[in-house]
């Protein structure tokens, strides 16, 4: 039965609408698909930026933190001009500071420098060291109080012993000691002032 005009026109019709809802169809899926990428692409844009600005915070607290505790390290050094401007009590300490640089090196000859306005008290300290350092030991000493090589005369102070060819060193300056006190008692120092890490975890 052959089809008259009116049903090929029906049938173009048809066939026109499927095809447009094809197409129709397949652009919704490419744009929900481009929509749903772009979603993805801004959700992980604003991680990035909330991480990074996370991190930038972190950085200034930290730094606002060693800052902080350089402060307190300046002011530690500050007080030890307390120390060195009583005369007896700096003595003392210069005392025991040389003795101890002493039987750390173990050498039989060694060289003290120290700040050339403590020259006179660290030849006293040196007089005290040796006997007791030869007692302790069992060994002879000979030691030489460095008078054309002196530390810094704004050092806060203390000495500095050296072998005889000077390729080991000892320091006991009070910024050493200071230093070093600081560096052992620093998870303390942090804890007192900060308070607990709770981002750290410690497992008994």
């Amino acid at each position: 039965m052959a089809l008259t005009d009116i049903d090929i026109d029906a049938k173009a019709e048809e066939e026109f609408n499927i095809e447009k809802g094809r197409l129709v169809q397949t652009q919704r899926l490419k744009i929900m698909d481009y929509f749903e990428k772009k979603e993805k692409q801004i959700e992980q844009q604003k991680k990035i930026q909330l991480s990074t600005m996370r991190n930038q915070a972190r950085l200034t607290v930290l730094r606002a933190r060693d800052n902080l505790i350089l402060e307190l390290l300046r002011d530690a050094k500050m007080r030890l001009g307390r120390i060195v401007s009583d005369e007896e009590t700096y003595q003392d300490l210069l005392d025991k500071l040389v003795l101890q640089a002493s039987l750390r090196l173990l050498e039989p000859v060694m060289i003290v420098r120290c700040r050339p306005q403590d020259l006179h008290l660290v030849e006293s300290a040196v007089l005290r060291a040796i006997p007791q350092y030869m007692m302790l030991c069992q060994k002879h000493l000979e030691v030489q109080v460095d008078q054309t090589e002196f530390l810094a005369s704004n050092a806060a102070g203390g000495v500095e012993v050296y072998s005889s060819d000077q390729k080991i060193k000892v320091s006991n300056t009070l910024e050493s000691r200071l230093n070093l006190a600081a560096m052992q008692k620093m998870p303390e120092i942090r804890r007192t002032l900060f308070g607990d890490n709770v981002n750290r975890k410690f497992f008994t």
